[in-house]
């Protein structure tokens, strides 16, 4: 039997077997609408993902500026999805062919599955620039080992700085260089200042001497990719706190005692975190198919051309933007979550249950977290800042987390009347987060 778009849907032994590549954003919302789509036992989602969670990316510099507990922005799969089939593993191939999927565990044991149906929700990893130094002395920012490992390296380097006599190396040891001043590198920026002042009253030797935070971009403001507003008021919560905010500026060179900015300038420092953006998963370029901008091509029912059982979303798709014709949807959190909802839907309508749409989206607004009692937002488009733009950004946080949204509020309320707790764990080493290897140690983003 044949349906309406091409795919067949055949009676066998078996249920229908959907194959879903990635557990972030996309991926997890794919398989979250399509199980609710179908009838039980109609067909067997599987999702292949290289951790057991949900990882809550938006929420990650609070946890590297000690605000939140890491598991505050970890979603259990196996909890959140009690009808899908989780396989912990980093996908390494896909046989299109064979309508395979093989796939490398935590052990280093390797596996398959087939499939009828597969999404690909691969999502992206770190976008490197051919900088010398950066590769071996950046920190990434992606995922939760990332996001320890920087928080323990702050409060090693303030409290390696209260204990030198060399004014110089205290100097540089009190520099924080974040490049990269979009979504991540803004929200870093503007936590870290928070946390290290507040780890600086803790160390008398400290106490008045200046904690310098930069944040480097090549582009002329701050947020660049957002409305003018927003940027203009991250831009002031920034320079308020002292951020040296270098626009128009990279670096040209990282070593491990200081950075060289594009200016010719050199910045002593022992920090450099690395927030310049995202690429595609190299999963993607190893398929074969046709890609836009290293994204595979799809049609606006996220259908891969020419192979109507395959479906992509999130930042691994190129997906048609029909707001802006000859355009395709920005790698945004927002876009992932609508995408990955409507590839359930429509790989349900492929399976017989329901019926096929294509990707529209409004455009509500975008929230920016600044720490403190600072944010920037523009609901339905109305510029908001300060406490006004607090309460919108954490209800909307709370309302987009699939999971832990008490625990996470009662955080928020410790934080507001506790002091934070700083201590270093040793839990992650330099070693186990290098900047060009460090994406498969994190759940895909979708």
């Amino acid at each position: 039997m044949t349906n309406a778009d091409g795919t067949s849907r055949v009676t066998v032994d078996r249920p229908q077997r959907v194959v879903i590549v990635g557990g972030g954003f996309a991926g997890f919302h794919a398989a979250r609408s399509l199980s609710r789509r179908l009838p039980a036992g109609a067909a067997e989602i599987v999702l292949v993902n290289p951790t057991d969670y949900f990882l809550y990316l938006p929420l990650l510099p609070e946890v590297a500026a000690g605000a939140l507990d890491p598991r505050r922005v970890s979603v259990s799969l196996t909890a959140a999805l009690p009808g899908v089939r989780l396989v912990l593993g980093e996908v390494d191939g896909v046989d299109l062919d064979r309508s395979q999927v093989s796939w490398v565990d935590p052990e280093g044991r390797r596996g398959t599955v087939g499939y009828d149906r597969l999404v690909l929700a691969a999502g992206s990893v770190h976008k490197l620039l051919p900088i010398p130094g950066v590769a071996d002395h950046a920190t990434g920012f992606r995922g939760i080992p990332e996001a320890l490992y920087l928080r323990d390296h702050i409060i090693r380097q303030l409290e390696l700085a209260a204990t030198t006599d060399d004014a110089e190396e205290r100097a540089a040891r009190c520099t924080f260089v974040v490049v990269g001043a979009g979504y991540t590198g803004t929200e870093v920026a503007a936590q870290g200042v928070l946390f290290t002042e507040e780890l600086a009253r803790r160390q008398p030797l400290l106490r008045g001497r200046p904690i310098r935070w930069m944040l480097v971009d090549l582009a002329e403001r701050v947020l660049p990719g957002l409305d003018e507003r927003l940027s203009a008021t991250a831009d002031r919560v920034l320079r308020r706190r002292g951020v040296d905010v270098r626009t128009g500026q990279s670096i040209d060179q990282a070593g491990p005692d200081g950075v060289r900015l594009s200016t010719g300038e050199e910045v002593p420092t022992r920090t450099l975190v690395w927030c310049v953006g995202v690429r595609p998963d190299p999963l993607v370029s190893d398929l074969g198919l046709s890609t836009h901008q290293g994204r595979l091509e799809v049609d606006e029912s996220l259908r891969v051309p020419g192979h109507p059982e395959v479906f992509a979303c999130g930042d691994a798709a190129a997906v048609p933007d029909v707001a802006r014709p000859g355009r395709t949807t920005g790698m945004t959190a927002q876009h992932a979550v609508r995408q990955g909802k409507l590839a359930g839907r429509n790989v349900a309508a492929s399976l017989g249950y329901g019926t096929r749409r294509g990707y529209r989206h409004h455009d509500l607004g975008f929230v920016v977290e600044l720490g403190g009692p600072d944010a920037a937002a523009n609901p339905l488009h109305v510029a908001l800042s300060g406490l006004p733009a607090k309460a919108v950004s954490r209800g909307y946080h709370l309302v987009s987390m699939p999971g832990n949204r008490i625990r996470v509020a009662a955080d928020w309320l410790l934080n507001a009347v506790l002091p934070r707790q700083a201590v270093q764990l040793g839990l992650v080493r330099s070693p186990a987060v290098p900047l060009d290897t460090s994406s498969p140690e994190v759940p895909r983003s979708g």
